[in-house]
């Protein structure tokens, strides 16, 4: 059988059919389901294996980016959250599903009783950025990007995307787990100045996981680049075999054939 991915759904939430499309692509089954059919059981968690929070605005953003449905999960639906992640099941937040996952306790670790020690904050620039940006992917247990590229190209589209740290000890806590998946780059390789790094991330963060590597969260879009013509550029480059995001999707459903 195709792993099940539930894509979750909000008021506000506007990448969820292209996070859907984004594992039909590679195989999956995936359902949209509003959070609301989570909490009065109409739909259960416990029939998928991937979890995905896709970017958006989800309720407008009115408190901060993603914290109302943040509360949410961290309140509503604590406990089937935690029984999902013990089976050894994948959870992935995108943009302000990212957002979701900080500040509901899943990210940097999943404990929904504690309290926030990373989170995301707004640009340096003090405005929305849109643009594509390229992403160093670094060595870490994180299941989507086993065997990806070095360098990925993504678009961004956030305006609260500066992913800050409580403490030093948080940030090297971080790097001696390995849990940076994303740095933002300089096309070369080098350290990035604005606007290669879009927001002013702490260290260039662009993407964590948790320490078991089934649990990640991007600011970046992977699903936006899945057709090679999805790349800006792609008439004076030529078509790649395909986008950048696929291997992301794809490493998901290898997971669960492994």
């Amino acid at each position: 059988m195709k792993p099940k991915v539930l894509v979750l759904r909000a008021a506000g939430s506007n990448c969820d059919i292209e996070t859907q499309y984004a594992f039909q692509f590679v195989g999956a089954n995936a359902d949209l389901v509003h959070v609301n059919r989570l909490m009065d059981g109409t739909v259960h968690l416990h029939d998928y294996q991937i979890l995905a929070i896709p970017g958006g605005f989800t309720y407008g953003d009115d408190i901060s980016a993603g914290k109302v449905l943040a509360n949410e999960v961290r309140y509503n639906l604590q406990e089937q959250l935690l029984r999902f992640y013990e089976k050894d099941k994948l959870i992935l937040g995108i943009c302000n599903g990212f957002q979701v996952l900080v500040k509901a306790g899943l990210l940097p670790r999943v404990n929904l009783a504690d309290r926030q020690t990373v989170t995301l904050t707004f640009n340096d620039s003090g405005k929305f950025e849109d643009r594509w940006v390229h992403l160093q992917v670094n060595e870490s247990p994180c299941v989507f990007t086993r065997q990806i590229t070095p360098q990925v190209y993504f678009p961004v589209a956030h305006a609260e995307g500066k992913f800050v740290v409580e403490s030093t000890s948080t940030l090297e806590q971080l790097n001696q787990s390995n849990q940076i998946v994303f740095q933002y780059t300089m096309p070369n390789g080098e350290k990035p100045v604005y606007p290669f790094n879009p927001n002013g991330s702490t260290a260039d963060i662009a993407g964590i996981c948790d320490q078991s590597g089934r649990v990640l969260g991007l600011m970046p879009h992977p699903e936006r680049h899945i057709d090679p013509t999805n790349h800006p550029q792609w008439t004076r480059l030529g078509l790649a075999p395909e986008g950048d995001g696929v291997a992301l999707f794809r490493n998901a459903l290898n997971y669960f054939e492994d």
